[in-house]
């Protein structure tokens, strides 16, 4: 049987009418599935019990659930979550003074096998359906109203996979997360990063895409991004800058240049000349990251005078940067850290 959130609206419609029911029946299903986020057809209380049945014996309904959690003394809270073939994800709580940012996967495990990230470690598993990845959101914002009585105002595609891998689900995903007759998300409190995937980017500017932009760039040295960005050989840095132009030309918006300081690999004043050379042709705003270790890890953080003097040469070629902190360390929640097998089942 097919899923029911894998089928169209229009498909809906006349499976009920097929069935003798009124086609504004839908409607109410529609909103039961995308905007009141219900996990069963038993949740669907304004529709008669014979045609919940009915959608019992015609369409299976696959939602996640929350295999665990774990929570960080600053807060931060991990969640292991599982779909229905068993595989796993995690997703990520970040707390602040008035927000609460939700970090969510794309894939399970990623292909990019970038050197610093835990999660290139788990191999490609497989693209998260539409489907999946609202899942992940509806799943967080219950437990974020539960642990932190609020709402999810942000949301961050910066977990595990490369979002533009997975395109058209990413696209319908965010669209039903801001669909006003959805769950009518502003677009901008929500971020997609990529690792520079060419092809996906110019897919967003020619749709007009209205959410954020994060790029997560890490070296704009070819050699050394080569080395430790894999993803560098098929989408090399000057088209990759041609991209981000293209993209700023198509849509206005500004670009968020994600840059993870490794301790002698990236950290020089000459590899911050070339980071402000790279980000001069368009509008950007750079994220300085500290290095997060895991138990495997060949890098190290850069020390604080070496991190000054970096973002001290930014400043002066009239660079907006920002450090950006990293929460959730204690329980490898930060960026780069995720990896299905660092949270135990049984928290």
């Amino acid at each position: 049987m097919k899923d029911i959130r894998d089928i169209h609206f229009t498909e809906l419609e006349s499976f009920l009418q097929e069935n003798g029911e009124k086609r504004f029946r839908a409607k109410q299903i529609w909103t039961w599935l995308w905007k009141r986020g219900a996990g069963s057809f038993d949740e669907m209380t304004d529709l008669s019990v014979a045609l919940r049945t009915k959608l019992q014996e015609n369409f299976t309904f696959h939602r996640a659930e929350i295999a665990g959690e774990v929570q960080s003394k600053d807060k931060t809270t991990k969640f292991l979550l599982q779909f229905h073939d068993g595989k796993m994800v995690e997703g990520v709580l970040i707390p602040s003074k008035d927000r609460v940012t939700a970090c969510l996967s794309t894939q399970i495990g990623c292909p990019l096998h970038c050197a610093f990230c835990a999660t290139g470690t788990m191999g490609f598993i497989r693209n998260l359906h539409y489907s999946e990845v609202v899942d992940e959101y509806i799943l967080l914002n219950n437990r974020a109203q539960e642990i932190y009585n609020q709402h999810i105002t942000n949301i961050v595609f910066m977990g595990m996979g490369e979002p533009l891998l997975n395109f058209d689900n990413m696209m319908t995903a965010i669209d039903i997360l801001t669909g006003k007759d959805y769950f009518g998300l502003s677009p901008a409190r929500i971020t997609l990063s990529t690792a520079g995937i060419i092809k996906g980017i110019k897919a967003l500017a020619d749709r007009g895409f209205r959410c954020g932009l994060a790029i997560s760039l890490h070296s704009a040295d070819p050699t050394v991004r080569g080395q430790i960005m894999p993803v560098t050989e098929g989408n090399p840095l000057h088209e990759l800058q041609s991209a981000l132009v293209y993209y700023h030309q198509k849509t206005g918006e500004r670009i968020t240049i994600e840059y993870l300081l490794l301790s002698k690999v990236n950290d020089s004043e000459k590899a911050a000349e070339q980071l402000a050379k790279f980000c001069r042709p368009f509008p950007v705003k750079i994220n300085i990251i500290e290095y997060n270790s895991t138990p495997d890890s060949l890098f190290h953080k850069s020390d604080p005078t070496r991190r000054q003097r970096f973002i001290d040469i930014l400043e002066r070629c009239n660079m907006v940067v920002n450090i950006r902190q990293s929460k959730g360390q204690d329980i490898a929640a930060a960026c780069g850290q995720l990896v299905k097998n660092q949270l135990r089942i049984d928290n």
